[in-house]
């Protein structure tokens, strides 16, 4: 009992030397710090003893501790320049905030203060026609490419079995849309399938830096960066139309940016643009306007309305991209939350059931009487927005319509109302209205903004009332390569349409496809999961001159799931007066969404004229 009591008072009075000892080597380092900075003495940190760098325990009399040089110090700094002002938790958050990918985006602060306009970079091939943020990033881009091709098994088959046929042998395409990993695979898709490609951004924060650096380095000329301003927007788009000794023949946009410039400002290009691929509801109503114009002079495939669209990429990518979108910027908790969402389209009710399934208390305002009743029957509240607002947490808007959400209705809104939109285009909140005098904006982390109102009340506004989950999060995979499987596909009909079949209108994808589509669309479905289905039936196949695309489309995808068609027998089909391998839905047969439908009968006036804009003979 003795010799134990003896060996824990000689430990203590070890310890209390061992304490002593530190704080007289952090006095010491400290006071020759001190006296380098005040008398330049020459001294580092290799000049100090070994016991400086041993562990030491935290000592109020410590507060901080200076290195001796740069170097040091740089060796030292675990996080970016450009957070060090910021607490840990902070910085955390702000990385928390960008794309998961996003973090190559802030490796070095000088890159940061410079704009890639200034800048002349060149590839590994000794090309310059491009302009990203930082081409040294492209590694790291590549890496999330090949992540986004593991779950985007359709598209990589239509690239590995249609590139030796090179279907758009010829092409010169020109896109607009956002640049992530998912986008990146369906431009080199295009580009194994024969295309010449000239890139930008649809929305100046959704760009992956890295993966935009990427394509640059493969030979792409891609011209986009997270963050653009709006003359950077303007002018990328117009690096990608007016190329010396380059002019596009097919155009891939998404929202209308792209054609709206290039009817802006180079109209001659539409002589050789054989027709226009759009994939949001905003580029396509703009179609629409200049099709009701007769300024439309080349034929444009709306995919925006296809099936695989509206009922897999509207509904499913922005059920589970909302939250996504709003956790990492807000942190918001939605058990309990009042959530007004405006518009019950395919988006909106992929909003609705994500943020109703989190305990969020929902409420829907809509114009369509077909989509408010529907909204009824699936238990949500139909109002008037303005009726609300004043008790909503969250504005969430989803239509495709501008001024949605008013300045009026900002201003009603309570504190720490958190305002946000997941259509296409950012005018759908009245952003302009709050850059006015009386009102402050602070950010205070990426894409999140407080507009303070002069008696101290804030609203969150997040990516400045641009697209949410690109903006700010990202998006499903897996079902972004139905939607660019659909658009590498209407590329490959418009393009090798022969003269005539599509006139200057705007069409729905078609039922019925040329004969090189079928002969394409065989070779790719020739896997060894399907092919035994198409031997079997291969003459009824012929015959039926093939589902419609967007069937094929998703027939490509149920193998990830294993998933098993129930075919029909001789009997059945005849029965119900179809082919046995499709289509499955005749040509009257509403996949379109109701609000759509709407819109177009307003716009050509009259049900004939609306049933020969939708189908092709």
């Amino acid at each position: 009992m003795t010799d134990s009591v003896v060996d824990a008072k000689a430990e203590v009075k070890q310890a209390t030397k061992y304490v002593k000892e530190t704080e007289n080597v952090a006095e010491k380092y400290s006071a020759l710090t001190v006296s380098k900075n005040s008398s330049d003495v020459n001294m580092n940190v290799g000049e100090m003893p070994s016991a400086a760098f041993t562990a030491v325990p935290t000592l109020k009399s410590v507060k901080k501790i200076q290195f001796a040089n740069a170097e040091d110090k740089q060796e030292f700094s675990k996080f970016p320049t450009k957070a060090g002002r910021r607490s840990l938790s902070r910085s955390i958050s702000q990385s928390s905030t960008d794309s998961y990918s996003s973090a190559a985006s802030y490796t070095d602060s000088s890159d940061d203060e410079t704009s890639p306009r200034d800048k002349t970079q060149v590839n590994s091939h000794g090309s310059s026609d491009f302009c990203v943020k930082n081409i040294k990033q492209a590694e790291f881009g590549r890496r999330e490419i090949e992540i986004a091709e593991q779950d985007m098994s359709a598209l990589i088959s239509l690239r590995k079995r249609a590139q030796g046929e090179k279907p758009l042998a010829g092409a010169k395409v020109v896109g607009c849309t956002h640049i992530t990993a998912q986008t990146a695979v369906l431009i080199e898709t295009l580009v194994a399938l024969g295309a010449q490609c000239r890139w930008t951004a649809c929305n100046i924060y959704s760009t992956q830096n890295e993966v935009a650096a990427a394509l640059a380095e493969t030979g792409v000329s891609v011209f986009a960066w997270k963050g653009e301003s709006e003359d950077d927007f303007w002018w990328c788009i117009d690096r990608c139309v007016n190329a010396a000794g380059w002019q596009a023949n097919m155009i891939l946009d998404d929202g209308g940016d792209l054609t709206h410039w290039v009817y802006k400002k180079y109209p001659s290009v539409f002589k050789k643009v054989r027709g226009i691929v759009e994939e949001s509801v905003t580029g396509v109503h703009r179609l629409y306007q200049l099709s009701k114009a007769g300024k439309l002079c080349v034929p444009a495939m709306n995919v925006n309305d296809s099936v695989t669209k509206q009922k897999f990429d509207n509904l499913y990518c922005c059920r589970e991209s909302i939250l996504d979108g709003l956790k990492r910027t807000t942190d918001i908790m939605f058990g309990g939350k009042q959530v007004v969402v405006c518009g019950y389209g395919e988006v909106g009710k992929g909003c609705c059931a994500a943020l109703k399934a989190l305990g969020a208390i929902v409420c829907i305002t809509e114009i369509d009487p077909i989509c408010a009743l529907q909204a009824c029957m699936d238990g949500f509240r139909v109002v008037k927005l303005s009726e609300v607002i004043r008790q909503m947490d969250v504005v969430i808007t989803c239509t495709g319509n501008k001024n949605v959400v008013s300045r009026e209705q900002l201003d009603r809104m309570k504190n720490g109302c958190i305002v946000c939109n997941m259509g296409h285009s950012n005018t759908e909140i009245d952003v302009a209205s709050l850059r006015s005098p009386e009102l402050t904006w602070e950010r205070v982390r990426s894409q999140v903004d407080h507009i303070i109102w002069p008696d101290g009340k804030r609203v969150i506004l997040l990516a400045e009332g641009r697209l949410l989950n690109l903006s700010c999060s990202t998006v499903p995979t897996f079902v972004l390569s139905i939607t660019a499987t659909t658009q590498a596909l209407a590329l490959i009909e418009l393009f090798n349409a022969p003269e005539g079949r599509y006139k200057q209108d705007v069409y729905l994808l078609p039922k019925k496809m040329g004969k090189r589509m079928l002969v394409l669309m065989w070779i790719i479905s020739i896997t060894p999961m399907v092919f035994h289905l198409f031997i079997k039936h291969f003459h009824s196949w012929v015959t039926a001159a093939l589902c419609s695309l967007d069937e094929y489309v998703s027939s490509l995808h149920l193998p990830n799931f294993d998933a098993h068609l129930t075919e029909l027998s001789d009997e059945q089909a005849k029965y119900m007066g179809l082919h046995k391998n499709g289509p499955f839905k005749p040509n009257y047969y509403r996949w379109v969404s109701c609000r759509f439908m709407f819109v177009l009968k307003s716009v050509f006036q009259t049900e004939d004229m609306l049933e020969t804009c939708m189908s092709v003979e």
